[in-house]
């Protein structure tokens, strides 16, 4: 599998809290999109560790093209 699968075609906004890691889906087979749930084991693909510096809301990119990976940049437009 050499591109990601487009799990959506809007971010996913989530509430996030200060001092967690999170790991989103960098393949696009997670079931729990925004994050992994290790479907791409076989893919070549590895899920993004993402650390919260606040506790707020953020957006995760759903389309999986962003150039600054786990965030959202608009790609998907």
């Amino acid at each position: 599998m050499s591109e990601a699968i487009r799990a959506s075609d809007t971010p996913y906004a989530v509430e996030v809290e200060s001092g967690k890691n999170y790991y989103w889906c960098s393949c696009g087979k997670s079931g729990k999109q925004p994050f992994c749930d290790g479907s791409h084991g076989g893919t070549g693909f590895t899920p993004v560790k993402y650390t919260a510096t606040d506790s707020k809301k953020v957006f995760f990119c759903g389309c999986k093209s962003t150039a600054s990976q786990p965030m959202c940049d608009g790609s998907h437009k």
